[in-house]
């Protein structure tokens, strides 16, 4: 079978990888049909046999314009794949979920790249990922959670774009940790390591602190740190570039959800395409590995790490409350998506 022509201006060439010694991007085809069937635009799910092509992010930044894109930033343990899937209608929106290009605009900062440099990268990434698979649709892109430190400058780069910042609350946070197991009690340490190395932790603890906290209180930090950087991002850009979101809310009146975020992604949806996102069958399996999950499933599983792990999440709970407290985080949002 003949490989794809490749084309700068063709969404099916996804720009997946910078090639930073050498100032290039590396794009692989993925079809649309491909981008539905993952969580995740990561090799583990895609696969590693794929065409590739190869191009300077400066010819990346002559020949793609810049255009409008919806923006869907998280903070982890959230709903952000389940709410994506279900924008992504064809004719609407394309969503894409975590592609590994951002990632690397956040490696290249961290190993100190320039801010011009960085921000010239995120002006070609930005680009690269609005690419529509039709006209009329928005491409909505939800970043890793690694990116959240960049969130301010990727909306100033695209300064006609929205964005909605979706939490999961504190406790359903520390929930999901302890439900996770052993590696997501790694994982909340190398989040919060991360967000050390970009300076996005200011609640008054030294780096000897951290020895002495628990899993759970690396996580809330973590956590209180996110939505630090939601509160001021949400109060400076003001509602009518952000909205914010509860994965309670979410999971409670997702149609409701749906057809808000549309309107603050300025969507073009008809009646019709609404009910197919409402009826979307990713409300009732597990977003990462597709087996059947519905919210009473999530009560259940819920209801038992409670049972199991109460007593740490209960004080690790009000423990947080009083750094948000001393710190000036309000533990909800401004502008929510819904009332």
């Amino acid at each position: 079978m003949a490989l794809p022509q490749f084309a700068l201006t063709d969404p099916e060439w996804l720009a997946h990888r910078h090639l930073e010694g050498q100032d290039r991007v590396r794009f692989i085809h993925v079809p649309r049909s491909d981008h539905r069937r993952v969580p995740f635009l990561t090799d583990e799910y895609l696969g590693a046999a794929r065409a590739q092509d190869e191009r300077g992010v400066a010819q990346c930044l002559d020949e793609v314009a810049p255009r409008r894109m919806g923006f869907l930033f998280h903070s982890a343990f959230c709903g952000s794949t389940m709410l994506l899937s279900a924008l992504d209608q064809p004719g609407v929106a394309m969503g894409l979920s975590e592609p590994v290009l951002l990632n690397d605009l956040v490696g290249f900062r961290r190993r100190g790249a320039q801010p011009a440099a960085v921000a010239r990268l995120a002006d070609g990434a930005t680009r690269l990922l609005a690419r529509p698979f039709e006209p009329q649709e928005l491409a909505v892109v939800k970043p890793s959670n690694v990116l959240n430190p960049l969130a301010e400058l990727l909306l100033a780069l695209r300064a006609d774009s929205n964005a909605i910042l979706l939490h999961a609350p504190l406790e359903t946070f520390l929930i999901s940790v302890v439900r996770k197991g052993l590696w997501c009690r790694l994982w909340v340490r190398e989040l919060l390591e991360g967000l050390l190395t970009d300076r996005a932790v200011d609640l008054g603890f030294t780096p000897q602190d951290y020895f002495r906290q628990s899993d759970l209180q690396i996580a809330a930090i973590g956590w209180l740190a996110q939505h630090a950087l939601f509160q001021r991002l949400a109060a400076k850009l003001g509602p009518g570039r952000i909205r914010t979101l509860d994965s309670e809310v979410l999971t409670a009146r997702p149609a409701d959800v749906l057809r808000a975020a549309t309107r603050h992604y300025q969507l073009q949806a008809d009646p019709a395409q609404l009910a197919a996102m409402a009826g979307s069958p990713v409300f009732s399996r597990h977003s990462k590995s597709g087996e059947r999950f519905d919210s009473a499933r999530r009560g259940i599983e819920y209801a038992e790490a409670r049972a199991a792990h109460g007593d740490e999440i209960g004080k690790v709970t009000l423990w947080a409350a009083e750094v948000a407290r001393a710190a000036g985080i309000a533990m909800e949002l401004p502008h929510p998506l819904i009332a």
